[in-house]
């Protein structure tokens, strides 16, 4: 039969065998299966989508344009979705996929020294950030076994609280006092007595102006060590969504340093807006609100977050965590929702007085309210027998002082009880961003305790303390004999405040 004749199949063989073995030399890829949803609405930084049935709670969602957002709440027709970014390029109709994991940020050393976004994005004029580790923003707090108890201490810079409330590494510290009454300050100074130290800091921004922030991050770059801290900036004018993402993400950045042995210091400025930002998204989403109309899981929320904040045993590797965060009270009312819910999640109040810091008494610290329930056994011994009388002296000027009002006859014993008193309020004051030494602060309480400054004017305290500060500046032994961690005798005491008492001279004799 000639070839014209033949059938197709006989005349096709051979092209078919060689389009085989091409096809069978490579390897057949199984098919890839993508879960597409749809945009069914946008409004307020929040999408309903719809077509994704396998999606899981907290899991991240991939838009058009590399925008993301995540799975907060799971509808029987809808997933509500948290934007990520801002709305305007999010519309109805576009089609989302699922990332498989949830909200991860970058970590690393990186990081130091950069300002970026709750997704790890710079915010200054910086190159792009160079690293190649992630960690998730939410991640489990360590369990008991983990922790070792707070010894070491966290130096802030300001007398009131080193001496009065002191921190230990892995403590969280509440900030709390109105608006305008110094919380950020005192946040600042913590950071900025970081500069001679080993910690780690990373500055959380939520909600705040630009001003504001720019002003935080201006006086860490002149007066700090920059290169040691992270800025984590969620501006006012940010999505809500990475509002809320941003103490999270904040607290894994430090944690990356944490869990390879060293320390960190975190400020969230503050806890109030984040706690508003919650509950805006909980009733964008129907959630059912509760107490201030706050949802009911907004004490998890924060417990969960400050919770991380963890000293770490030598067999985890020995860092540790401290927090301080910040939150903002209406006419000094502590007993409101949030004030509360944050006292009794933390290991003490720092409580700021609108009324002494209108008086001019900066920082405006609350002596009475004020407490830190772990950082004492953190303080040198020398300090610690220091201001274990000048606590007790000032609470009874406290007192005394409200009785003087009355216009009544008092003796000469009380006078000296209230000049006393005057005399440790002056050397409390403090201007900001100025945080004392250690040596410095030691001297000070020792030089009250041992009545160097009988002579001296309380006016006369705040010069007395900057000429004192300078002269341990340039007596460096003194100052190392001054920040011993280890106990004092009674005739090293007295030595100390003999090395002490030249460089008050010029006070003392006025």
């Amino acid at each position: 039969m000639s070839e014209r004749n033949a059938p197709i199949s006989e005349v096709l063989a051979p092209w078919r065998s060689a389009a085989w073995a091409r096809v069978s030399a490579k390897p057949l890829s199984p098919p890839v299966f993508e879960e597409i949803g749809r945009v069914h609405s946008v409004a307020d930084g929040i999408a309903k989508i719809t077509g994704l049935a396998g999606v899981r709670l907290n899991e991240l969602l991939h838009f058009p344009e590399s925008r993301m957002g995540y799975a907060a709440s799971l509808e029987p027709d809808h997933i509500a979705c948290v934007l990520l970014d801002e709305p305007d390029r999010v519309g109805t109709g576009q089609r989302v996929t699922r990332g498989g994991g949830v909200v991860q940020v970058p970590v690393g050393p990186g990081l130091l020294g950069r300002v970026v976004d709750p997704l790890g994005r710079p915010l200054d004029e910086g190159s792009p950030i160079e690293t190649d580790e992630f960690l998730p923003a939410e991640r489990p707090a360590p369990s008991i076994i983990q922790r070792a108890l707070v010894r070491e201490p966290v130096h802030t810079g300001t007398l009131a609280v080193d001496a009065l409330f002191p921190l230990g590494r892995g403590q969280r510290e509440l900030i709390i006092g109105d608006r305008g009454t110094g919380k950020t300050s005192v946040a600042v100074d913590a950071l900025l007595a970081q500069r001679d130290s080993d910690l780690i800091c990373v500055y959380i921004s939520i909600g705040q102006k630009s001003e504001a922030t720019a002003a935080v991050i201006d006086a860490v770059r002149r007066l700090g060590a920059p290169e040691r801290t992270i800025f984590v900036v969620a501006a006012s004018t940010a999505a809500p969504g990475l509002q809320w993402l941003a103490p999270f993400s904040g607290f894994s950045m430090a944690e990356y340093f944490r869990d390879r042995g060293q320390h960190a210091l975190v400020v969230i400025d503050d806890l109030s807006k984040h706690a508003a930002t919650h509950r805006e998204l909980a009733l964008l989403m129907q959630q059912p609100p509760g107490r201030e109309a706050y949802p009911g899981d907004i004490f998890h929320l924060h417990a969960r977050l400050l919770e991380r904040a963890a000293m770490l045993s030598k067999e985890q590797g020995g860092g540790s965590l401290t927090a301080l965060p910040i939150a903002q009270t209406e006419a000094g009312n502590l007993a409101a929702y949030i004030p509360t819910n944050l006292i009794s999640i933390t290991d003490g109040q720092i409580v700021l007085d609108a009324k002494q810091f209108h008086l001019g008494q900066l920082p405006a610290v609350d002596t009475g309210l004020s407490v830190s329930r772990v950082g004492g056994k953190t303080q040198a011994p020398l300090m610690r027998e220091a201001v274990s009388s000048l606590r007790l002296e000032y609470a009874q000027f406290l007192e005394l002082e409200q009785f003087t009002r009355f216009g009544t006859e008092l003796d000469p014993k009380v006078h000296e009880q209230i000049d006393q008193g005057r005399r440790i309020r002056a050397a409390l004051a403090q201007p900001r961003l100025a945080p004392q030494t250690a040596a410095t602060q030691i001297a000070l309480v020792i030089a009250l305790q041992e009545g160097l400054l009988d002579n001296a004017a309380p006016a006369e305290i705040g010069p007395a303390v900057a000429r004192l500060a300078q002269a341990l500046a340039a007596h460096p032994e003194l100052g190392q004999r001054l920040a011993v961690r280890s106990a004092v005798g009674t005739q090293e005491r007295d030595k100390l405040a003999e090395a002490i008492r030249p460089l008050l001279a010029p006070v003392s004799a006025a």
